[in-house]
């Protein structure tokens, strides 16, 4: 279907717009356990960098939505979405000086503006089967290229306890060598994130075309907002739920990556830790969290304590961003 370039500016608006409140609306939530939010910052990561980060996501979102509502079907290849991630992570780390605020944010919300931008060619409405189906084709499009640029856009970022590859079908990280290896092997990017699925749920959310976020965070906020039309609620409910189902995969990474460097070993040793996080959130939601006063003190302690042993689940952070983009793309509004 061709658009008129009314159209697909006005398409590329809408998904920029519900990407940047998305990821704004994401920190606000409070007090989601162990992160920061309105009440409480990291020593040099403020809410107000996840501000200026979620709004310096904006013209990356715009461009990627633009050029997936404009390139024919068989022309998917050519979104260049390495390029995309890495001039996403520049543009934040252009905003503000608080660190790597939002990288997990823009793995997963360029190849989404895309497949969302696919998907409203053909309909007015976001079906989640189309959406997924799109998503997938977005990754399985992707090429040696850019991997090598999202390789690029990582290290950039900076982000704390990567860990090392060791033995695996994809080169590490922190080799100088590994641009070279994704070149000449052919290895794209929906390749390496395969891989890294194995200890990282950003990159599983990736191959599985979102169905974490599909299954349980959207359905979720959507139902909670419904039930309680509290903004608030939603995020943080939706938050915890991710959070009992799914360790942490950025908790026990860190945990693990103190006795080892290889990030897959790391994980497995740190899933105890991340496994005992996701208890706690199940007793808190058992509590009725936010709804209950026993359940916002439960909150608040499980705050306090995972700040004091710094575990922080950015994973599922990054998981309730995806799924509140989701959902206002679908119509909430608060």
């Amino acid at each position: 279907m061709s658009l008129t370039l009314k159209r697909r500016i006005e398409l590329a608006d809408h998904i920029m717009v519900a990407g940047q409140l998305a990821a704004a609306l994401e920190v606000c939530g409070w007090p989601k356990p162990g992160n920061v939010h309105r009440t409480s910052d990291f020593p040099d990561t403020r809410f107000e960098h996840f501000i200026a980060g979620s709004v310096s996501l904006g013209p990356v979102l715009w461009e990627t939505a633009f050029k997936a509502v404009s390139l024919k079907s068989s022309e998917i290849c050519e979104l260049g979405i390495g390029r995309l991630i890495k001039q996403a992570v520049l543009n934040v780390k252009a905003w503000h000086r608080g660190g790597n605020t939002h990288l997990g944010v823009i793995l997963l919300f360029v190849p989404m503006a895309a497949a969302v931008g696919m998907t409203l060619v053909t309909s007015d409405n976001l079906d989640i089967a189309d959406l997924r189906e799109n998503f997938a084709r977005v990754m399985r499009s992707t090429t040696c290229e850019d991997a090598a640029e999202t390789y690029d856009a990582i290290a950039l970022a900076s982000p704390g306890g990567m860990g090392r590859v060791v033995g695996k079908k994809a080169p590490d990280l922190t080799s100088d060598e590994a641009k070279r290896v994704l070149l000449e092997g052919n290895l794209t990017l929906y390749d390496v994130m395969k891989v890294a699925a194995e200890w990282d749920t950003i990159a599983k959310e990736l191959v599985t075309a979102l169905q974490i976020t599909c299954n349980v965070g959207f359905p979720t906020l959507q139902t909670l907002y419904l039930e309680t039309h509290d903004i608030n609620i939603a995020i943080v409910h939706t938050y915890l739920k991710l959070l009992s189902l799914y360790p942490d995969s950025f908790i026990a990474r860190n945990v693990g990556l103190k006795r080892t460097s290889n990030v897959s070993e790391a994980v497995k040793i740190g899933m105890k830790t991340a496994e005992e996080v996701s208890e706690k959130a199940r007793e808190i939601l058992k509590l009725g969290g936010l709804k209950t006063p026993e359940g916002l003190r439960a909150l608040f302690k499980l705050d306090g304590e995972l700040k004091m042993r710094r575990l922080n689940p950015g994973t599922t952070a990054d998981l309730t961003a995806t799924s509140l983009m989701l959902a206002i793309l679908n119509g909430l509004r608060f």
